[in-house]
Parts: structure tokens; sequence; C-alpha cells
């Protein structure tokens, strides 16, 4: 490795800032100014500690690295070029373009070497909490001692960048508060600290003592001048070394940066922030800088200092030695660490799902959250990797389980009380996924899901195995209100794409809903469970593969003339409705729905087969009704609820708004009869 003189540093953060310029200029479209300003952090980090290897991006002892600034992405797609990555110059040149690999967020699995997808401000932060807890959670699971002897197969580091933006953002707080507070040593947050954000400076709306406030939540704060890299450098080592201390704590270095810098005109001005600097600046700059070399083109002294294959393959050598002598001494061990790491799931965890299924058919009546405990129960024996947790809400969500251990600073655990945090929860838990070995979930109120939801956004769209327990579902929670009470949540979850939403009808369907959100490796899963009891509805463990296909039907009267499709609590009014209609001679059909989602991926053989095109349709659901109408058609009826909640005991509440047996009845009776007048008049415009 050559000499890093301090004009070879200046060299390689002088490369950062000029692909850059480069690659926003030729998008015409970009945020060129921080990572001009972040190219010196960059360097130091990069060059001098971060631990990874381009060829092998998966490799699980690497670093982590986050971008959690993410309009900063023609940084780390520079960085990641250069040092060696599946990453071309000719993937540089098409930054921002349809179908690039160079997206204008970084975005996981679509570059090597992105760890997670970051755009929203603050959650790239969160998201590395999550991965630092998740770090400490299977050191203290997995890593050994004996005879004198250390066998650590996992230590390592997760390192962020983070600028004005994310620390605004409230998630900051929740997010880095719990990370004070559990500890996580070797979590190092580098914050760009250059005063401008769109705006203009931030004096104005941003006056937060940032050194104070993150002393005050436990953290070891360092100030350096962010464009002197062998002071960064210092402090990394410093976060470093207290990490390996007793009561080492989380690191945030607070790098004084010019946003902007090199540019001649524009440096330190918000004009730089998220436009391109055009031709006439950016030729300025190479001027300033004494950059020579035409655009995207790197001198080779400067791209040899900057290659990392060697060094990352070297490194990756030294830990699967490391493993490999740790599958000597402990060889269960270290199957189960490479089985978790691959996300495959327990070789008997099937036949573990099968007794969960058929214990779940003999539970009478019980809230679908006590239902969604059972499983827990049965499953969570099966599934060591399974991490649950609650935002301070753990006796209501009944997220924790039999055995189950409280995670703390000091102490392994599978369940953490996130304390009043459901977008940090949300967000961690996205983190958590990402880093891998674990599959987290957690629990808060429906309604409260509001707070969380861009999190669960940023899931489905990185395609993550994470499972939200979101109870008290609907007016059915009562006393407590229209604020707790959900009423749009349900309808509008369903329209965030590859998320996956439940919603049971009795304990049977609320087991095979976490069957299929543990089992499914391609996205989240929201369970919306009831506070009420609910009565069994299924009982034939049998039907459960029904259940899986999102929507089937539960109950077939011969002669069919109508159909009634319900979800959760409303399942079992749509069955009272069937057996009223039943005594007037109308026969129905009843349907249960539990996840929209997937009965839309079945073949259009199945659907049409439980919702016949030519059978009106009514639909149920204590929500927002207008979710329906793609079932039933403008011609079908939805019983629902289109106004905000009462506080009031459950049965009073249902019978106040209509939601009863009833009323759907009285839907059926009004469709069945208006399709026979209709069929009466086409047949007389038929025969005139």
């Amino acid at each position: 490795m050559m000499e890093r003189t301090p004009e070879l540093r200046k060299g390689m953060a002088d490369a950062l800032r000029v692909l850059t310029a480069d690659a926003v200029d030729r998008a015409n479209s970009g945020h060129p100014g921080a990572p001009l300003g972040m190219a010196d952090m960059a360097q130091a980090l990069w060059d001098g500690h971060l631990r990874h290897n381009p060829a092998n991006p998966r490799w699980s002892g690497r670093d982590r690295f986050v971008l959690s600034n993410g309009h900063a992405s023609m940084l780390l797609y520079a960085l990641l070029h250069l040092t060696g990555y599946d990453l071309s110059m000719e993937d540089l040149k098409s930054f921002r373009r349809l179908h690039s690999r160079t997206p204008g967020h970084p975005e996981v699995g679509v570059t090597p070497g992105v760890e997670t997808t970051t755009g929203p401000l603050g959650q790239g932060l969160a998201n590395a909490v999550g991965m630092a807890l998740a770090e400490k959670l299977l050191a203290a699971e997995f890593n050994r001692a004996e005879g004198g002897e250390r066998f650590d197969i996992v230590d390592h580091f997760t390192y962020v960048f983070a600028g004005d933006g994310c620390l605004m953002e409230g998630i900051s707080h929740e997010a880095c508060s719990l990370a004070g507070t559990l500890r996580l040593a070797k979590l190092v947050v580098l914050y760009d600290d250059n005063g401008i954000s769109i705006d203009g400076p931030v004096q104005g709306w941003f006056s937060d003592d940032t050194r104070k406030r993150f002393e005050a939540y436990g953290w070891n704060v360092v100030a350096v001048d962010g464009h002197d890299p062998l002071q960064v450098d210092a402090a990394l080592r410093q976060a470093r070394a207290q990490a390996a201390t007793a009561d080492g704590r989380p690191t945030l270095v607070c790098c004084r940066t010019e946003i902007g810098r090199g540019a001649p005109t524009k440096a330190g001005s918000h004009d730089v922030h998220g436009s391109p600097l055009g031709a006439q600046e950016s030729q300025a700059m190479r001027a300033a800088l004494g950059w020579t070399a035409p655009p995207f083109q790197v001198p080779a002294p400067l791209a040899s200092a900057w290659d990392a294959r060697e060094r990352g393959a070297a490194a990756e050598r030294e830990w699967r030695l490391r493993f490999e002598a740790y599958r000597a001494r402990f060889p269960a061990e270290a199957a189960e660490f490479e089985r978790r790491l691959a996300g495959r799931l327990p070789e008997d965890f099937a036949a573990r799902a099968a007794s969960l299924l058929e214990q779940a058919a003999r539970t009478d009546a019980v809230a679908t959250r006590k239902a969604s405990q059972l499983a827990l129960d049965a499953i969570a024996p099966a599934l060591p990797e399974l991490f649950g947790g609650s935002a301070d809400l753990t006796a209501s969500n009944l997220t924790n389980f039999k055995g189950c251990v409280r995670a703390g600073r000091d102490t392994w655990g599978n369940h953490l009380s996130y304390g009043v945090r459901e977008f940090a929860m949300a967000a961690m838990m996205n983190g958590i996924a990402l880093h891998g070995g674990l599959i987290p979930y957690g629990g808060t109120f429906l309604t409260f899901s509001d707070y969380s939801r861009n999190a669960i956004r940023m899931a489905a769209l990185m395609k993550l195995r994470v499972v939200h327990v979101l109870t008290h579902d609907s007016i059915g929670l009562g006393e407590d209100g229209p604020t707790h009470q959900a009423v749009e949540h349900v309808p509008s979850l369903r329209l965030i794409p590859q998320l996956d939403v439940w919603r049971p009808c009795d304990a049977l369907e609320t087991a095979v809903a976490w069957q299929s959100a543990v089992e499914r490796d391609d996205g989240p899963s929201a369970l919306c469970l009831s506070r009420q009891n609910l009565p069994r509805l299924v009982a034939d463990a049998g039907r459960a593969g029904e259940v899986r296909r999102g929507g089937y039907v539960l109950s077939d009267l011969e002669g069919a003339q109508a159909v009634i499709v319900a979800t959760g609590s409303e399942v079992a009014l749509a069955l009272a409705a069937q057996a009223e209609l039943a005594l007037e001679g109308i026969a129905t059909r009843v349907v249960s729905m539990p996840c929209t989602s997937r009965f839309d991926r079945e073949p259009r053989a199945w659907r049409d087969a439980v919702l016949p095109p030519a059978l009106p349709a009514v639909a149920v659901e204590a929500a927002h009704p207008d979710f329906w109408r793609k079932y039933v058609g403008r011609d079908g009826a939805v019983v629902g609820i289109a106004s905000f909640g009462e506080s009031a005991p459950a049965q009073e509440l249902y019978a106040h708004f209509g939601i009863t047996p009833q009323r759907i009845a009285d839907e059926v009776r009004g469709l069945v009869h208006g399709s026979r007048g209709r069929a009466a008049a086409a047949e007389a415009v038929a025969a005139a």
C-alpha cells in the first residue's frame, strides 16, 4: 500500500469530487454539494478504516456503510467504482437514467455495495441503528471464548454518513436515543455539519447544540475539521478504541465542512445543494483543484490508490480462517450461523408449523391479537432467529411469548422494548433484516402505523422479511375512541406495493398469516389483529392451504344468489347474515379474504371460482369502504365506515355504524331483488 501523503489524500478526495460533478452534469440532475463537501471524510473512512471486499459485497464479516443523506448518492457510487466493485464508469455515466445501476438515491439490490435504500432523510441512520443492534445480538449469541482463546466471528462496525436533514427529522431522535441507551458501541456516525439545506443556511430553523444533544443520549462525541482527513482518521481510531472498552458507546463525529467544497463560486451556498454545477463552474472547479484529466477519467496513480480489491480479499481470507477454526471447535453453531445468514428457515419448520395449525384449529373464541401470541408461543422455539418487540405496548400487542428474553443494554435477548418510538422501531427492523441473521417483528396499535408508515413502505420497496403486528384494528377496540380506532388504515396499507396485509378472522387464519409472513422472503407483512374476542370459524386445519391463498369460500349454500366477502371480525357477521337470508330462501356464499394481495396474486381461475363474476357481491369490513369496489364493482354494495369512530363499547359501535348482520342482509336483498328486476327488464327488451 503506497504511502498516504497529504497530496495523495487530496488527489483521492478530488477524484470523488470530479466524478460526482461529471455524473451530475451529464444527467443534468442531482445533488453535487454534499458529495463535494464529504469527499475528504469519505477518503479517511473508506481508505483507512472500512473493512469490505469489493469482490464479495455480501460477505457477512464486512463493516456496513450507510449513506443516510441519500441525495449524495454520487459520492457512494464513485467510492464503489473506485474501490473495485462491479460498477463501471459506464454505470456512472448512466446516473439517474432509466434502469441504470446508479439511480437517483441508493437502492439496495440494484447497486452492488449499497447496504440499504436511502432517500427519506433519517431513515438510513435508523436502519444503521438496527444493523448495529443485530451485530451486537449475533455477537452475544455466536461468539465464543474457550481455553483463553476468542472466536469472534461477528465483529464489525456500522458507519454512517448523515447530514443536517437527517438530524432534523424526528426519527433521528427516536433511533439515536435508543442507540445510546443500548450502548451500540460499534455504531459510528459521521455528521456532515455544513450548515446548509435546500432553503439556505439552517440557523433559522436548526439551532440545536448537536454535540450536547448526543452527549445527553449517552454517545461519545468528537468534533473535527471535516476537510482534514488526519483529524477524521484520529476520531475514527478513537471511536474504535473506546468501542472495545467495557463502557463503550456509539460515536458521533461532528465534521465541520463546506458544502460544494472546490466549486469556486457556489461552495458554501444552497445553490450547490440540489443543482448541477454546470459546464462553466465544473471547468473552474477542475482548474482550482489542478485536475487535468478528461471527464470520467481518473489518473492511474489515484485509481491504484483507491483500488481495495487486494486488501478486501485479504480481510475476507483472514475472517474465513477464523471462521473455519470456529467451525472446527463449534460445528453446530457454525452451521446455524451460516443457515441464518443465508436466510433459510430450519428444516423442521414446516413440521412445527403444521402442529401450530392443528392447535389453532382447536382454539375457541379468542382475540386475534391473543391468537397471534399463541402462534408465537408455537413457532418461536422453532425459529431462534425470530426477534420481536413492541413500541411500549407489549401487554396490549402481545408480542412476547413463552420463554422470550428481554434484550437490554448488555443482555442478549429476543424481545426488545423499543419505547414509544413507532417510526424508529419500524426503520430499525428494516436495518435488522438488512443485516441478516434475524427475522424482526414489532408491534403497535394499527392506528399508530401512521407514525411508521414510511418505514413500512421502505421495507416493501426493499422486499424485506419484516413482520408488523398491528393490533386494535377497528372500532371494535371500543371505549378508547376515534383517536385509536383504525378506519382508513387497513385500506391505505393495502395500497403499498409488495406489502401483504393480513386481517384474520380467527385463530387458524392468524396462524396461517404468521406462517406465511415468516416464510415469505420477498417482502414484509402486516398482521392487523382484533382487541375483541372472535369466534372459531375455521375448525379444520386442512383448510390452511385455502387460507394461504388470501381469499376462499368459507361457507357456501347451494344455488347461491349472491356473495358476501368479509375480513377479520366481520366474517362472523357475514355468516350470521347468511343464516338470516337462508330462512327467506335466499342462498348466499360467504368468502373470507384475510389477505387481498395474496388473493390478487392467485390465478384468474381461482379468483373467479371464489368470486364468480356473474354473482352480485357485498363486501363487509369495519374500515373505509372505497377499497372494496375493486371486488364488488359499481353494482355491488359495501358495508363499512366512512367516518371516524366514537367512544363506546364495541357492540354499541357496531350497531351505531350499521355494521350488523341485519344491514348486510338488507344489502344482499337489495342486490338479489335488483338483479332479478334487471334480468326481467333485459328479457323484455330481448323479446321486443
